[in-house]
């Protein structure tokens, strides 16, 4: 199968997306220090790309964006509808052309099919595999949904893992606020694709999303992992729709 060539930042875009760009790249420049490695495996893939980060902040999407930016990805979020619903910044998302999802509603679909489109433009999609900031007390990733994976698996593109660590430094887990100062340190990691090679013929059923999504989160984790030069918890925190931490996670000390 031909794919279309990799999107990159020079191309045309639409005035939205360049407007968000001219706003947030020179912020995100000073407002951190920045660490990124692994992004010349972003570089190097042809066609489009699914990206799936940890997630624990609400600062995470400036931060992966401007790190894709860098890398010459523009990238498309796939993201909850009710954020395409804030005055302004809503605005901006939709007409960038960012993807909206419909968590249990019957347009949820629509979200896959959008991403998968993208895909087949030539684009980095970016999925959080976790759905929402993580919930372990300690700020590790956390059990998955199924998007990330469905739709590296639909589309045959490559899934590549990305760890950023330091956003939560800025705002905290679930906490509305912004320390800028002292500036902090932003890691950025992007891992090899994860290999679902084996699972390409298999029916895309719950058993086979379980597997696909305990090996990305398996590579995200040991990513974070060495990034914090810390272990990480023996079983993965399962998600069960509790409420949000009201003070968020403690602080884990600038890195």
């Amino acid at each position: 199968m031909v794919h279309a060539p990799r999107v990159r930042r020079r191309q045309p875009l639409g005035f939205a997306y360049r407007l968000a760009v001219f706003i947030l790249w020179p912020i995100m420049r000073v407002i951190v220090r920045w660490d990124v490695t692994g992004n010349e495996r972003l570089w190097e893939a042809e066609g489009g790309i699914v990206v799936a980060p940890n997630h624990t902040s609400w600062f995470d999407p400036p931060v992966v964006a401007f790190a894709l930016w860098q890398s010459d990805r523009p990238p498309r979020f796939l993201g909850k509808e009710s954020v395409f619903r804030v005055p302004i910044f809503g605005w901006i998302i939709t007409h960038a052309g960012q993807i909206p999802v419909y968590r249990e509603t019957a347009e949820a679909r629509t979200a896959i099919r959008d991403a998968l489109s993208a895909l087949d433009r030539g684009e980095c999609v970016v999925v959080y595999p976790e759905g929402t900031i993580t919930r372990d007390p300690q700020v590790w990733p956390m059990s998955a949904k199924t998007g990330a994976v469905r739709i590296a698996l639909t589309s045959g593109r490559p899934l590549f893992p990305m760890v950023q660590w330091g956003s939560h430094l800025v705002m905290g887990p679930y906490k509305k606020e912004l320390r800028v100062l002292p500036r902090k340190t932003v890691h950025i990691v992007v891992g090899d694709a994860v290999d679902l090679s084996d699972l390409a013929d298999r029916p895309l059923d719950a058993a086979t999303l379980a597997i696909a999504s305990d090996r990305l989160m398996d590579a995200i984790t040991a990513m974070e992992a060495q990034v914090r030069g810390e272990t990480p918890p023996p079983v993965r925190h399962v998600y069960r729709k509790e409420p949000p931490p009201s003070t968020g996670a403690p602080d884990q000390g600038e890195s």
